[in-house]
């Protein structure tokens, strides 16, 4: 009985690998946004009102700040009522034309008046849309800078993570530089509490190794739809083909 249950040990062993050996298929990492975006005016100005505050999810072109645009909108009143005093001269002057009572030379010119109305409309219209700041991608406000009645001119007004994708940076010993490719699939497994278990794809193998470390770092790619997934997490990776 002593011998049969050694033999069923041995058997054991040589086809399931000790909890070391299984910890040596996965690689340390780190989930992180795959971007970080600083978002600023392209103007500058006084904010009128922010719209967000941070842990706020967004979507892409989403109204984030205004700023005063007093002047902005005067502006484009003035071309609206410049271009329609011009179309309604180059109404008048139709007819008046065709009677020869004024020039061809007089029309054309006229009629060039009322395209450069058009552009200048167009010109105050684009400086007054400078004056809403929107969100370049979808993603979760992680800072908020500055508030209404504060001046932004270089500087920015809050920080965007965008978590879906997310990435996760892996760092992995030398010894298996060349067996990770681009394109092949990763089994990530986040920390507790989180836990569980996501695939993503490489999409980045460092070609410089760190000779410090012994160490060279590679990126997957990892769809995180309803961002179910923190960013800021550690986690172990597993590539497989």
């Amino acid at each position: 009985m002593k011998k049969f249950f050694l033999w069923t040990c041995l058997a054991v062993c040589c086809f399931w690998p000790a909890d070391g050996a299984a910890e040596e298929l996965f690689h340390r990492g780190l989930i992180e946004p795959s971007a970080l975006i600083e978002v600023s005016s392209q103007a500058p100005g006084i904010i009128e009102r922010v719209v967000v505050e941070r842990g706020d999810r967004i979507k892409k072109d989403q109204v984030l700040a205004l700023l005063q645009s007093g002047v902005e909108k005067a502006q484009v009143a003035l071309a609206e009522a410049r271009l329609e005093f011009g179309k309604r001269r180059v109404l008048r002057n139709e007819e008046l034309h065709e009677k020869q009572l004024i020039s061809s030379h007089e029309k054309d010119e006229m009629e060039t008046e009322v395209l450069v109305m058009e552009l200048q409309l167009r010109e105050a219209k684009e400086r007054l849309k400078l004056r809403t700041i929107t969100s370049p991608v979808n993603g979760i406000v992680v800072e908020r800078h500055l508030g209404p009645g504060e001046y932004i001119g270089e500087g920015s007004i809050m920080k965007i993570a965008r978590i879906d994708p997310l990435n996760v940076e892996v760092v992995v010993p030398v010894e298996y530089y060349g067996t990770i490719e681009k394109g092949m699939k990763a089994e990530v497994r986040p920390q507790e509490p989180v836990g569980g278990s996501c695939n993503g794809t490489v999409v980045i193998v460092d070609e410089v190794i760190d000779a410090a470390s012994g160490t060279f770092g590679v990126r997957v790619r990892l769809p995180n739809p309803g961002h179910r997934l923190p960013a800021g997490l550690n986690c172990r990776v597993r590539f497989y083909q």
